[in-house]
């Protein structure tokens, strides 16, 4: 029980300190969505390669998924060594370009989620007034804007790191798919196996990356010094890391689920007559919700990430902060 409940404060917490600093919610939504835009530009050229190169039909690749639709070009390019060149580079040069836009949005962004921590006082205990909303909103384009300058070269630093992971990770995908076969079974199990094992890694480098980010932005540190310091973080407080990052991917989920069916519905009303004109101004606005809910349940998650990388500092650290280490105790008392 006293678990339970420690992990709902810290939920509680994490939630209150995104709603608080919304509009940081919205700038992380709108550079996903830029971001995004950016890597329909050479997704719609390889469309259009194929297409002239391949014959294939725009209609067969368009009905893929966003992830599944860059594998499928790549399979369809690999007869022309030209054309699958000038895709990838085009694809690379572009998701290079976005992910530095990335990089100092969520620097900022983690700037500003640390002074909110710092400044908000026990929020998740109630009652809730709006006067500890206003305390916890510490947004500012000055914040902000120097949050990104300041932490800009250790986040790039970083992302390069991350980028080396997840071509480590492509990598060993590649082989365990097209190399010779580790143990005796058939290509579809092997797949799947592959599959869910490359899902399962790249979750733990997301998981491990944004650890790290929270570490630099909290403790102003070098990139080698937050990766211990995340190490130390994880074997302190393993449970509630855990217990976090379940709860935000079974949000996550549901959020989800209830978008596939949302846009299910909205399917269905667009066949019918006049009625169906509305479909579309309802699907926006469902994509926008969508968008909107899933920036809120992530930075809600960094919050409360961390609230307990807050937690784990000694005391003579917490001494800098506002609350000092007497609110701090008092905090891990509840």
């Amino acid at each position: 029980m006293g678990h339970s409940r420690a992990l709902k404060l810290l939920l509680k917490r994490g939630a209150l300190l995104a709603a608080a600093n919304w509009p940081v919610v919205l700038v992380q939504f709108v550079a996903d969505t830029v971001f995004n835009a950016l890597l329909a530009v050479p997704v719609a050229g390889g469309i259009l390669l194929v297409m002239l190169l391949v014959g294939a039909e725009p209609a067969d690749l368009l009905r893929l998924s966003y992830r599944e639709i860059i594998p499928a070009l790549i399979s369809a390019l690999l007869a022309q060594p030209v054309a699958l060149a000038a895709f990838l580079g085009a694809l690379g040069l572009v998701a290079t370009g976005g992910s530095v836009l990335m990089f100092a949005v969520k620097a900022g962004t983690l700037s500003v989620l640390v002074a909110g921590e710092r400044a908000a006082g026990t929020i998740e205990h109630p009652p809730l007034h709006l006067a500890s909303l206003a305390r916890a909103n510490q947004f500012s384009i000055e914040r902000f804007t120097q949050g990104m300058r300041h932490f800009f070269q250790r986040y790039l630093v970083l992302g390069a790191m991350l980028a080396a992971a997840y071509l480590a990770t492509i990598a060993a995908y590649a082989f365990l798919l097209f190399g010779p076969p580790l143990i005796p079974a058939g290509g579809t199990l092997i797949v799947t196996l592959a599959s869910l094992w490359m899902i399962g890694l790249v979750t733990l480098i997301n998981f491990l990356y944004l650890l790290t980010q929270i570490v630099i932005a909290a403790d102003d540190c070098s990139v080698g010094e937050a990766v211990s310091r995340v190490g130390r973080l994880l074997v302190r407080d393993v449970r509630p890391i855990l217990g976090v990052l379940g709860a935000i991917l079974a949000m996550l989920v549901l959020t989800t689920a209830a978008s596939v069916l949302a846009t299910a519905a909205l399917g269905l009303i667009a066949f019918v007559p006049f009625v169906g004109l509305a479909a579309l101004p309802l699907q926006i606005i469902a994509w926008l919700m969508r968008g909107l809910v899933f920036q809120y349940i992530s930075l809600a998650g960094a919050s409360s990430y961390l609230r307990l990388h807050r937690l784990a500092q000694p005391a003579a650290v917490l001494a800098e902060w506002p609350e000092g280490a007497a609110g701090m105790d008092g905090a891990k008392a509840s």
